[in-house]
């Protein structure tokens, strides 16, 4: 695990405070979560979890991702609310190749916790990190008809870099439009000498 990673994990738990005035905590995920994470999932509905690559519903999966955490090629930021997972986000890094200064971020919150701020205060923890790393860009990702995660995503400062139209399939064979989006990062230094 990189040293910048390391002091970056070094900020949580966050508490912060979400639209309607609850607290949530932000985290990384531990070890410890997996039950917590699978009833995340399995909280979603399974139109929703159609565009989701993962077979999220089988606990296995899950277990593998929590016991095998390396924070350095992905790191998951959990939002808890009433100490339950209710959101998290993912910042996805290559840490070789020709796109080893780009992130990818995905999140994704339970529908009953969305429209009060989480995910919008977890993607906005990933893109901080992702700056404080060394990214130059991050990325997202979208199926044609997540017009509410893109609009999020555009408030956040992403622009749509890409749509290539019936490009994916969805777990039941049904094609998508594909939507990438984008946020250029500006690094430490460049963020320092802003106004100063």
């Amino acid at each position: 695990m990189s040293t910048n990673i390391e002091l970056e994990l070094q900020k949580f738990p966050k508490t912060v405070a979400l639209k309607d005035g609850a607290k949530a905590t932000l985290r990384p995920l531990r070890r410890e979560d997996e039950k917590d994470l699978h009833a995340l999932f399995l909280g979603i509905t399974e139109h929703e979890r159609m565009f989701i690559k993962h077979r999220v519903t089988d606990i296995e999966t899950i277990r593998e991702w929590c016991r095998n955490i390396d924070y350095g090629r992905n790191l998951p930021l959990v939002g808890l609310l009433s100490g339950k997972i209710a959101g998290v986000a993912t910042l996805h890094q290559q840490l070789g190749g020709w796109k080893r200064h780009v992130g990818r971020v995905s999140v994704l919150v339970h529908p009953q916790s969305r429209g009060r701020g989480l995910a919008r205060a977890l993607i906005g923890e990933i893109i901080e990190t992702a700056r404080h790393v060394g990214l130059e860009r991050v990325e997202a990702e979208f199926i044609g008809k997540q017009e509410a995660a893109m609009k999020m995503f555009a408030l956040l400062g992403f622009s749509q870099l890409l749509r290539l139209e019936d490009y994916v399939k969805d777990m039941q064979a049904i094609k998508h439009d594909y939507i990438l989006m984008g946020l250029d990062l500006l690094t430490d230094e460049e963020y320092a000498g802003v106004g100063g």
